[in-house]
């Protein structure tokens, strides 16, 4: 086995140790079919007031301007499909926001998959993403071969679905490539019927500025009134699109215990949102996503669902 084998082998298993559930590796380029794309969805204010796609253009679409000498993207993906669900008839969150903070647990998880490379391969210079720099990690997840995005612009995987985290490590050393895999989307519509608020405008182009996760995360000012009764009672985020993928028929739960909720938060009942206290919300929420909104973001969604 030659080094560059060794090594590649020794990430995927260190990868699986860490509790990855996929890993593919890319060469770091310049990502040429993308570029036209997101320029195009910018240019149409797909992403609303989400003022920050607009910058580092270029850092978005080539990976050797955030890490010197960059030549590999280790993409990672991390499950969170819950094994229990929040109870009918109550306001909802995402099911990637039950537990803690995806993005602390993850950022640990590779701190120490890149330590874990410095200590075994040699000094190897890199830079950790999770979902918090310009790295447009489904397209990379995908030239990895770890799926393919779907009509809903969500990374899919056949043996897997889409209830996972994807997370990046642009590291300097040359490793053995994966190679993209097919769409499976087939002539399926499930997504683009099913969105509540019609974001999906068509097949693989989503409107982020009409998104449900969109106006109860991002949106700092009021929810416009026309929206009102399209939310289907999610109050942060919204699953609805996976949720009717066929391809989550396969979707498996999680291992991670810092995913597992609050208990309190399965059993809240509508009336329980309505009257939750700030302390009740730092209580349950306290290291969750959902403190990105604050609590008086979500006693505003709350109050737009009522």
């Amino acid at each position: 086995m030659n080094l560059k084998s060794k090594h590649t082998q020794f990430i995927r298993e260190e990868a699986k140790r860490l509790g990855f559930m996929s890993c593919g590796i890319s060469r770091a380029g310049f990502l040429e079919e993308e570029a036209p794309r997101l320029e195009k969805w910018l240019n149409e204010n797909r992403h609303g007031q989400m003022q920050y796609m607009e910058n580092h253009f270029d850092k978005r679409l080539d990976p050797t301007l955030l890490v010197d000498g960059a030549k590999s993207v280790i993409s990672l993906l991390l499950n969170y499909y819950p094994d229990e669900k929040q109870i009918a008839d109550t306001y909802k969150i995402s099911k990637y926001a039950y537990g803690q903070d995806y993005h602390s647990v993850i950022k640990e998880k590779l701190k120490e998959l890149l330590q874990s490379i410095n200590d075994n391969i040699g000094e190897v210079g890199g830079r950790a993403f999770v979902d918090s720099a310009p790295v447009l990690d489904k397209a990379w997840a995908a030239k990895s071969g770890l799926g393919w995005i779907g009509k809903n612009s969500n990374l899919l995987s056949k043996k897997t679905g889409s209830f996972f985290f994807i997370a990046e490590l642009i590291v300097d050393i040359e490793l053995e490539y994966d190679h993209a895999t097919t769409d499976h989307c087939g002539s399926c519509t499930a997504c683009l019927d099913a969105c509540p608020t019609e974001a999906i405008i068509a097949p693989y182009v989503v409107d982020g500025s009409k998104c449900i996760s969109y106006f109860t995360i991002e949106l700092k000012e009021n929810i416009p009134h026309e929206m009102k009764g399209s939310f289907n009672d999610w109050a942060f985020g919204c699953d609805v699109c996976q949720d009717v993928c066929p391809w989550n028929r396969f979707s498996k739960p999680h291992r991670e215990p810092l995913f597992s909720p609050h208990p309190d938060l399965l059993t809240l009942t509508k009336k329980d949102w309505e009257e939750i206290t700030e302390d009740t919300f730092r209580k349950v929420f306290k290291n969750s996503a959902v403190k990105r909104t604050k609590y008086s973001g979500l006693m505003r969604n709350i109050e737009f669902l009522k």
